[in-house]
């Protein structure tokens, strides 16, 4: 298995609400729901941790689920994100000033 790195996009704003994410893209507006355990997985998405270590020391460690049951849920939620442009997926460590902040927080051009 080849390692998938992912890191929020800048071109989002987000805001966390109890257990849960919204998500709205800025190029075309769109609104996303994030699930609790998607939740887990995009404050995780720093670029630096791959997603099967996410997936591990996260997801698994918090919902009572195995790795490989997990993980391909994982990478199918992670590249429908990809497609709207929402998470940035790599075969290597992103740097992290491609990673968004959430609503409110300061963020440099």
């Amino acid at each position: 298995m080849n390692e998938k790195y992912i890191a929020r996009s800048r071109q989002v704003a987000y805001r966390v609400l109890g257990e849960e994410t919204i998500v709205m893209s800025a190029t075309d507006s769109r609104l996303f729901n994030l699930s609790e355990v998607a939740t887990v997985i995009w404050q995780a998405a720093d670029g630096r941790t791959s997603l099967s270590e996410i997936v591990n020391r996260r997801v698994c460690a918090e919902f009572d689920v195995l790795p490989q049951v997990a993980y391909p849920d994982a990478l199918a939620f992670a590249e429908e994100l990809a497609r709207h442009g929402i998470l940035h997926i790599c075969d290597r460590p992103i740097p992290v000033v491609e990673t968004s902040a959430p609503i409110g927080a300061a963020v440099n051009p």
